[in-house]
């Protein structure tokens, strides 16, 4: 298994406090132009994607340039941080590590992760405000992607949705079989996000060994917040 995904598996979460000066984050940006902004539904899908295809990058593995942060980060709490960005800002950041996704109106690109007080400035001058998009109505899933199913009782910026839908690409990865990471990898890591029925969301909640991304409610949502289940679809 990829190194980055068996620590996903074995990590214990961290709940002791932090020094500041040593918090780590993956930034993500997200490309919303005024002029023509993408659909939020495309911006959940690039982002989910942006986050694991940096995860499982050739560069994350030992000996890759990407390998020791990623590792620090995933042994402390996974935070990610989502900004916005358009026109020369957008191209700006395209010159750091990192990689870019696109899904139909959407490009995201999601970076290696760092020390957030080390955060470069083509990133720090990037609001993290303003990223809310309208409801959209998405077209069938495609066949063979896994599906993010948002939580429909909580509410959510489309910046806070974005990181939440990469905690859960990430959290669902590990659980896959070879075979399946090399069919969601020639994919792109493609993801189907969704908003499901109260009904619909219950019932994957209650199976056994869902995949749940739970927020640790810096911001937005309450800590311990179901966010995004995973229902898996490889077939």
């Amino acid at each position: 298994m990829n190194p980055i995904l068996r620590m996903l598996v074995d990590r214990h979460y961290a709940t002791d406090e932090e020094d500041p000066a040593s918090v780590r984050a993956m930034p993500v940006v997200l490309r919303i132009e005024r002029s023509a902004p993408p659909s939020r539904t495309d911006v959940l899908e690039a982002a989910a994607a942006a986050a694991i295809a940096v995860c499982l990058d050739d560069r994350a593995l030992p000996g890759g340039e990407w390998h020791d942060e990623l590792v620090a980060w995933v042994r402390g709490r996974i935070r990610k941080v989502t900004r916005r960005a358009r026109g020369a800002h957008w191209e700006a950041v395209q010159a750091l590590p990192g990689v870019t996704i696109t899904v139909g109106s959407a490009s995201v690109r999601a970076f290696v992760p760092g020390r957030v007080v080390d955060l470069p400035k083509e990133l720090s001058r990037l609001q993290i405000s303003g990223s809310e998009l309208p409801p959209d109505e998405p077209g069938p899933v495609p066949a063979g992607v896994p599906e993010l199913w948002l939580n429909p009782r909580v509410e959510m910026t489309a910046g806070k949705a974005a990181a939440q839908v990469g905690h859960a690409s990430m959290l669902l990865a590990p659980h896959l079989s070879d075979a399946e990471l090399e069919e969601w990898a020639a994919l792109d890591h493609r993801c189907a996000v969704r908003t499901p029925s109260t009904g619909d969301w219950d019932a994957l909640v209650a199976r056994p060994g869902v995949v749940l991304v739970r927020d640790a409610g810096y911001t937005e949502v309450a800590p311990g917040t179901a966010t995004v289940a995973v229902n898996r679809r490889f077939d």
